[in-house]
């Protein structure tokens, strides 16, 4: 697949605040992929710079190999659906489908059969003549979704597409956003700040953060290996470590006379040879208590369930651990053993 968008150096500002500094991003034809990243990191302002909505400081947008950077919103054949939906209420579906098609004066028995298909794609074919307050969350959004599609745009932005609808409307409009773009082939970009909407829908993740880009990758990549801090903290990775302060903690590592290690607890695992790298992070099901290289006490449990969660006080600084509740609790202020196994870490690059 040919690069079909292209974002280079592109930077944004506000006044002589820099909101995005020099991203450079490549998106294939029919891809979809995802911003994610929390408020103001932004992405939302990228994707308003890709629609038009935004001049850039500096850079290009570049679309199926034209230069659109200065080009106007309505002239790049963009596509846009707004967190909101902004649907008109004094329209019906079909007309508030129809309305853009309206503004270029197709004619009425092309407008009709376009209004028709877009409205078939999202499922919406028996709503046609409702309007908009007769509607559930998730089918305003499929309208919006329609009304986009029948102009046939060559990307299509969706912001924060399902911040809107409850947990289940969720889940279904997942799928529902996902059969569309495999059955239209449209290249789409969504902003969401919802890390497991980005790993169930993208075929790429932009892992943004203070308008730079951390990370880019498959949802498996981003979740698996993660390659900063924020990245692996962002994805659960809430155990993040210096190697050095790792290696310097361990009780089995040789004593620093200066500062001896305090004496260690029973049931103590071999050392572990540590990867050269900046530091390392664990999710805190990969932390086992009761065993281990290090020491820390106890200072707070929950049940949760299927797990226990325990946070620890340890010289590294807090650990977070959820064990089996099935398993012997550990009381609060009770100086315990834990163990961070290597080959559930991943290696970070950057502690940034």
């Amino acid at each position: 697949m040919s690069d079909f968008l292209q974002l280079e150096s592109l930077t944004l500002a506000y006044g002589k605040s820099i909101a995005v500094e020099s991203l450079d991003l490549s998106v294939s034809r029919g891809e979809l992929v995802a911003f994610l990243g929390p408020s103001g990191c932004g992405k939302s302002t990228t994707m308003r710079a890709i629609a038009g909505l935004m001049k850039s400081r500096a850079g290009q947008i570049r679309l199926d190999a034209r230069d659109i950077t200065r080009t106007p919103a309505n002239k790049r054949n963009v596509g846009m659906v707004f967190q909101s939906y902004a649907l008109f209420p004094h329209l019906s579906v079909a007309e508030n489908v129809a309305f853009g098609l309206r503004l270029k004066r197709m004619a009425r028995q092309d407008l009709q059969a376009r209004v028709e298909e877009g409205l078939s794609i999202v499922g919406l074919t028996e709503f046609a003549t409702r309007m908009p307050a007769e509607l559930s969350g998730g089918q305003q959004q499929r309208v919006a979704l329609a009304r986009a599609l029948v102009m046939d745009p060559k990307v299509l932005l969706l912001d924060e597409p399902l911040s809107n609808l409850d947990a289940r409307l969720r889940l279904e409009m997942r799928s529902e956003l996902q059969r569309v773009q495999k059955q239209t082939g449209l290249t789409m970009i969504f902003v969401t700040h919802d890390q497991v909407e980005a790993l169930s829908l993208a075929d790429r993740i932009v892992v943004m953060n203070q308008g730079r880009v951390e990370q880019i990758g498959t949802p498996e990549q981003i979740y698996n290996h993660p390659t900063t801090r924020f990245v692996a903290d962002f994805v659960g990775f809430e155990n993040i470590f210096s190697t050095s302060d790792l290696h310097r903690l361990s009780v089995n590592s040789p004593s620093d006379p200066t500062n001896p290690a305090p004496a260690p607890l029973p049931l103590q695992t071999p050392a572990q040879a540590l990867p050269d790298t900046d530091g390392l992070a664990w999710r805190p099901a990969s932390v086992v208590l009761g065993r281990g290289n290090y020491q820390g006490t106890i200072v707070g449990s929950a049940f949760a369930g299927t797990v226990r969660e325990y946070l620890l006080q340890t010289e590294l600084g807090p650990v977070r651990a959820d064990v089996n509740a099935d398993l012997p609790a550990f009381h609060a202020g009770s100086d315990v053993c834990f163990d961070l196994p290597i080959d559930k870490a991943v290696s970070l690059s950057s502690l940034s």
